[in-house]
């Protein structure tokens, strides 16, 4: 059996990869979707769809997930109505749909999917506004992300974005 699972993993964190764990226990393969890859450079996006694919490449890899699994960049188009469809036509056929978004889990039951809530880990703390909020005050945020993260996250200079993005431009 396959399962799908979306998220914008901005960044990809350690209550993402306990969710693929058990995901993992119940599926053959997994589709991981990378939700609004369009969109990078805000302070609610500041990484890339490349960068979170490698994000999430390398920590499955480190993590020696034992699943076949898929990640794919999935742009937003701003249309309820389709999304199930654009999805469909971006990944591989999948049975079971995973999320805890209540819009994506109503839109995927009205197409006749299979969906569960997968459980959730420490969600205060594992959220990807809390890494950012973290990142932007200076305090530590590296314990709340697979170590491939924090590679990644040092490798494209991502703290400093960040916090360059939130600069305003007034005197």
């Amino acid at each position: 059996m396959r399962g799908l699972l979306i998220g914008r993993f901005q960044p990809f964190h350690l209550g993402h990869m306990y969710v693929i764990e058990r995901i993992a226990e119940e599926v053959d393969e997994i589709v991981i979707a990378i939700g609004s890859a369009q969109k990078s450079h805000t302070l609610e996006n500041p990484f890339t769809a490349g960068e979170r694919l490698m994000m999430i490449f390398k920590s499955l890899q480190q993590n020696n997930v034992r699943r076949t699994w898929y990640v794919i960049p999935v742009n937003d188009i701003d249309n309820n109505s389709l999304w199930v469809s654009h999805i469909r036509s971006l990944t591989p056929p999948f049975h079971r749909v995973y999320s805890g978004n209540p819009l994506v889990k109503r839109l995927f039951r009205e197409a006749g999917k299979d969906v569960a809530t997968p459980p959730l880990y420490n969600r205060k703390e594992y959220s990807g506004s809390e890494i950012r909020r973290r990142m932007l005050a200076g305090e530590p945020w590296e314990e709340l992300v697979p170590e491939a993260v924090v590679e990644v996250v040092r490798e494209v200079d991502g703290v400093r974005r960040l916090r360059e993005l939130a600069e305003s431009d007034r005197a």
